[in-house]
């Protein structure tokens, strides 16, 4: 005997009319945005692995029995890094495999840039950074397996193995700040190598942002399977008191929420495939994306397709618990069960052990990190009801206009509703807080305009610097030379022997300076305060992009989780909002409190971690003796004023679908 479900699933929805169709539609939408936001924030963290293993052959790994030398050195120009990779084949060795990208090994006196390299080169005056390389009619290419990044600048240089480049000095170590910008060994292939200072903690911070818009996705995904849940709970409560049992009631809302999130999720997976040229435009870490590194791939694609159909039907199947229990009081309109204490003693025992784990000094591995916060974020899912509920009461109790009143009872009556519209800016704001207006790395503005050149010891950096002061000059750069003293560890020579040259007048004076000054390095090449800077530049500029990333991505959510839930709604207090029509509530009240029902808990709980999380960062930077960020802080000021004001948009845009439903309040109520 056929079951009778699915032809009853879809006579119902068929018969649902108009209303139905637009919450079908509405929950569609929401599985699709979450669909999308997940598959990019996936996508940025597979892909920022892709990138750091391009990168790993760049840093060599000795190896027994070398047939190359090979040296990393970084230069910079316009503040950007330029990696320059120098190769020399040893002889009377077996030939070196060739790099990466590079079709075959480099001859002594070839060149290959990347394609983002030889732009700049043919851009600026040869002075500025072209000097810096061998001479040659033209310049090999390095292809995209070499890469990171299109807008990645890399040169491989042949050299010879006596060649200054790939000697001893050129595995730098004179200072902390050649650390992950120099390297030497002898090399036998590319096959080994740890990622490059640039993108090695890329992956790290997108997996962090993944976690920080998970709970958002989850929240959007629970928002769009109780779309329309009062009229569905009246239409299966009627069914089941005909004699329905629970297991078919149940069985019918899967398949329709199941049906109607599937192919919202299907359709945000085919906008992330169909966008992917336009994302791998957005820049990240080192710069924009190849397409590839982008795609996660078919099963990856349908795991988050099935992840959040499956995180809507379940929203849909537990909001009908009491109708498979007690229909009679659905049908009736029963008051909600309170939320419990036990949420308050949990969320405090998972802040007790959060803190016993991070204290003491333990050095902490990103998993543990990562699940010590989605702990953290799992606690607050159960507690942010809890808060709801009581803050209800205590509006409700304190209330003098209608409106207000009004909000108060709706987020007494329904804390989790209320909790599920806020909670991805309550959650995502203590990160947004805390990393937005950090302010940590070492000061090194004392190093502005000035350039260095390490010497062997004190008397090659005097005679360097006499030979610097007329190659500076031949450059038609102005500059005060100074020899470095080997006891002053505050300067930009970090103690070591050397030459350091002021250089006004600029940018472009310094990466004219740069040029001229190359023939003087025995190893590592002249450097600015960009290379002094790079490793803090580096952590900060990563978590600058994560966190303006993730706050963005967190108010587009949380936006459409408002805006849905705000029809949503008002489709289901249809009834509710008539009565009170009827009774002579303007309608004007009405949309006062539907607004204030979504203010109130977003100022109190979503204002309050985001200044939690500046507070902690403002006591991080002054143990530092650092001040606060305050760029960051204005972007997140300016992030959080229009976040807000989308919100208020998404939820006055149900403003018409309120006024039709209570256009004819009588017969509606009736």
């Amino acid at each position: 005997m056929n079951s009778p479900i699915l032809p009853l699933t879809w006579h119902l929805a068929r018969s649902s009319g108009r209303r139905g169709l637009q919450s079908h539609l509405l929950a569609a939408g929401a599985a699709a945005v979450g669909a999308f936001v997940l598959l990019v924030m996936i996508a940025a963290c597979l892909g920022s692995g892709t990138r750091a293993d391009r990168t790993a052959w760049r840093t060599p790994e000795p190896a027994k029995h070398g047939t190359a030398v090979q040296a990393l050195a970084t230069t910079y120009v316009r503040h950007e890094p330029v990696t320059v990779v120098s190769l020399a084949q040893l002889s009377g060795r077996a030939a070196t495999p060739a790099p990466p990208g590079l079709s075959a090994f480099p001859k002594q006196g070839e060149v290959y840039v990347s394609p983002a390299l030889a732009d700049l080169l043919h851009k600026l005056p040869a002075g500025q950074l072209a000097d810096r390389f061998p001479k040659v009619t033209s310049y090999g290419t390095v292809g995209a397996a070499g890469l990171a990044s299109p807008d990645e600048l890399v040169a491989v240089v042949g050299r010879a193995p006596g060649d200054s480049a790939v000697s001893k000095a050129a595995d730098g170590g004179a200072s902390w700040f050649d650390i992950g910008q120099t390297a030497r060994a002898e090399v036998s292939g590319f096959s080994s190598g740890k990622a490059s200072m640039f993108t090695a903690s890329d992956q790290t911070m997108t997996l962090l942002g993944l976690v920080l818009l998970a709970m958002p996705v989850v929240v959007l995904s629970f928002a769009a399977g109780r779309l329309g849940a009062a009229r569905r709970e009246q239409r299966l409560a009627a069914l089941r008191l005909a004699g329905a049992t629970p297991r078919q009631i149940l069985a019918m809302t899967a398949v329709e929420a199941a049906a109607v999130g599937g192919a919202g999720a299907l359709a945000g997976a085919l906008a992330y495939a169909a966008l992917l040229p336009a994302l791998a435009q957005i820049p990240y870490g080192v710069g924009a994306w190849y397409t590839g590194e982008l795609w996660v791939g078919l099963g990856c694609l349908a795991a988050v397709v099935l992840a959040v159909t499956a995180l809507i039907t379940v929203s849909a199947v537990s909001m009908l618990r009491q109708v498979a229990t007690s229909p009679l009081g659905v049908a009736q309109q029963a008051n909600p069960r309170r939320t419990r204490l036990i949420r308050l003693v949990v969320f405090a025992v998972a802040l007790g052990y959060i803190w016993m784990s991070t204290d003491g000094g333990n050095q902490l591995k990103a998993r543990q990190l990562l699940a010590l916060l989605l702990l953290f974020y799992g606690a607050f899912w159960l507690f942010g009801p809890w808060v709801v509920d009581r803050l209800g009461r205590v509006v409700g109790r304190f209330a003098r206009r209608p409106a207000t009143l009004l909000a108060a009872r709706r987020l007494s009556d329904d804390p989790r509703g209320a909790w599920r519209t806020v909670s991805g800016l309550v959650l995502a704001g203590f990160a947004a807080g805390f990393f937005s207006v950090s302010m940590l790395g070492a000061d090194t503005s004392q190093y502005r305009d000035q350039v260095s050149v390490v010497s062997a010891d004190t008397g090659a950096a005097r005679h360097a610097a006499t030979e610097a002061r007329t190659l500076l000059h031949r450059a038609g750069v102005t500059a005060t030379v100074t020899v470095g003293r080997e006891d002053d560890f505050d300067s930009m020579l970090g103690g070591a022997p050397g030459v350091i040259a002021h250089v006004p007048g600029g940018q472009e004076r310094i990466d004219t300076a740069l040029t001229a000054l190359t023939p003087l390095t025995s190893g590592t090449p002249p450097y600015s305060r960009d290379y002094t800077n790079a490793n803090d530049r580096t952590a900060t500029g990563l978590i600058s992009d994560v966190t303006t990333a993730t706050l963005a991505l967190s108010f587009l959510v949380a936006t459409a989780s408002a805006g849905l839930t705000a029809a949503a709604n008002v489709l289901d207090r249809r009834r509710v909002y008539s009565l009170l029509r009827l009774a002579g509530t303007p309608l004007k009240v009405l949309d006062r409190a539907r607004t204030r029902e979504t203010v109130v808990p977003l100022v109190v709980l979503a204002g309050g971690t985001t200044a939690m999380g500046v507070y902690g960062s403002y006591q991080l930077n002054k143990a530092v003796g650092a001040t606060i960020n305050t760029s960051g802080a204005l972007q997140l000021a300016a992030c959080a004023v229009l976040g807000a004001l989308a919100m208020f948009a998404a939820i006055n845009g149900s403003r018409p679908l309120l006024r039709r439903v209570t256009a004819d309040p009588a017969q509606t109520a009736d």
